[in-house]
């Protein structure tokens, strides 16, 4: 099975048209879509209180892959707001519970910063990242080239599967050491992640600039790529029980279109964008008018 979704739900302006869907966004795009990453948790441990909301507000067979928290994969600079390390996990953890539950976790989803390279420290933090998450489905990514090169490849899949690591496969620019090649490995039975990052080669390494976040994933992947991929997913369905794909390309806004447009390539049912209904006024015919003056 193929699941195909996209980072987040509120800035796809394109599917929601109707003033019904602007409202009730996820709603909408879940009738759209099986499948969607929560990035805010990213930037904070959501309470159970809006994974609850998100929970209900999606059909039973809705899941989510949920991102760790910064503080979680090294990626916060500042204060961490947590006395401790358990504590933050344990947060993280509580914050899930409630899709997991629910049958609507797919996984969490362990994004490691471009300096995060391959060594004994980071393969000492993995497992015990592993061992702190428990039973919880957990999708590991890199952005550092040294866990791919030639000598470390196929110990870096051997260990992800060892420590039940889903592999999260990505397409991304080649742009430097901060950047990692398409991997076409499952370490998984059950689920194999892929994230569609776009080919922005001049605005993948723009981190810290001003703009950045408008830039990095300003990408609009054309039919031959998308098509590239169509046969990689078939392929790697035939190892894992489950391929889900996210497009994570939407600083232009392309990363729905892009989204159902591999949805075609694979067959699937793609649902109609809800719009608002035209209202047609039947012209009066001055001459037929029976009214009085």
């Amino acid at each position: 099975m193929i699941t195909v979704g996209l980072t987040g739900w509120g800035d796809h302006d394109s599917l929601y048209l109707t003033k019904e869907a602007n409202k009730n966004k996820l709603p909408t795009y879940s009738s759209l879509f099986r499948t969607v990453e929560v990035d805010s948790s990213f930037y904070a441990i959501q309470s159970r209180r809006n994974m609850e909301k998100w929970t209900e507000e999606t059909p039973g067979s809705f899941r989510f892959l949920v991102k760790a928290f910064q503080g979680m994969t090294g990626h916060s600079r500042g204060k961490i707001p947590f006395d401790s390390e358990a504590e933050m996990f344990e947060a993280f953890r509580l914050s899930i519970s409630t899709m997991e539950q629910a049958g609507k976790l797919m996984a969490a989803l362990f994004q490691f910063p471009p300096w995060f390279d391959c060594n004994r420290e980071n393969v000492k933090t993995l497992r015990h990242i592993r061992e702190l998450m428990g039973d919880y489905p957990c999708a590991l990514e890199f952005r550092h080239q040294s866990w791919y090169t030639s000598e470390m490849r196929d110990k870096t899949i051997q260990f992800m599967r060892k420590e039940n690591w889903i592999h999260s496969i990505c397409d991304e620019p080649q742009a430097g050491i901060g950047s990692v090649p398409i991997v076409e490995e499952v370490t998984d039975r059950q689920l194999t992640v892929v994230r569609m990052h776009g080919r922005n080669e001049s605005g993948w390494n723009s981190s810290g600039q001003p703009n950045w976040r408008e830039v990095r994933y300003l990408y609009r992947y054309n039919e031959t790529e998308l098509q590239e991929w169509a046969e990689r997913l078939q392929r790697l369905e035939q190892q894992s029980d489950e391929v889900c794909v996210i497009f994570n390309n939407n600083s232009g806004g392309d990363a729905a279109d892009n989204a159902r447009q591999l949805m075609g390539m694979l067959g699937q049912e793609i649902p109609a964008i809800p719009e608002e209904k035209k209202v047609e006024m039947e012209q009066i015919d001055l001459f037929d008018w029976s009214g009085q003056e």
